[in-house]
């Protein structure tokens, strides 16, 4: 019989929280998922992605990941490790004064969430274009790995998100 590891429950819980939000609530738009392995390091990784409803102009997605020393720590019940996994959450948007609205970005960030570190903006454009519209994708990254024991904090880790996701509609 498969026993699920850490992954897989917290997985599943990010799931069944925003799904009933996009289902049952409809305050959000799931608009993609991934359940990633990489063959090469024997990681896994999965990303949902969703927006606020009806708003198309900033997605936000959770990224839960654990390596090959995660995973084998937990199946081989290794002492004095403690299973968990990685969490980052991205925000993608499209700016078009990119000191302003970055500023603005970060200022709302630290506001929200407090992170013990700052946000992580990177700024693309296409080269040519006659648009100076800048494709801004905004991280957040956790310095504590997380496991079952924050389960219940999923729910206020996802309002939070919301929160970003509209803060961030304004700018």
């Amino acid at each position: 019989m498969f026993d699920p590891i850490v992954f897989d429950n917290l997985k599943v819980a990010f799931e069944n929280q925003l799904y009933d939000l996009d289902t049952l609530d409809r305050t959000v738009d799931i608009i993609g998922r991934k359940d990633l392995l990489d063959m090469a390091v024997m990681s896994r990784e999965s990303v949902l992605s969703f927006r606020l409803a009806g708003e198309e102009r900033v997605i936000a997605e959770i990224v839960l990941s654990a390596s090959l020393k995660d995973i084998a720590a937990e199946i081989l019940e290794q002492q004095g490790m403690s299973p968990a996994c990685g969490l980052t959450l991205r925000f993608y948007m499209k700016i078009t004064d990119e000191v302003k609205q970055c500023e603005a970005i970060e200022r709302s960030l630290m506001t929200i969430w407090q992170p013990e570190q700052k946000p992580v903006q990177t700024l693309s454009r296409i080269f040519g274009s006659s648009e100076a519209v800048y494709n801004n994708v905004i991280e957040l990254h956790f310095d504590r790995r997380i496991n079952e024991e924050q389960m219940e904090d999923i729910p206020e880790l996802i309002e939070h998100m919301l929160e970003t996701l509209a803060a961030l509609r304004e700018v």
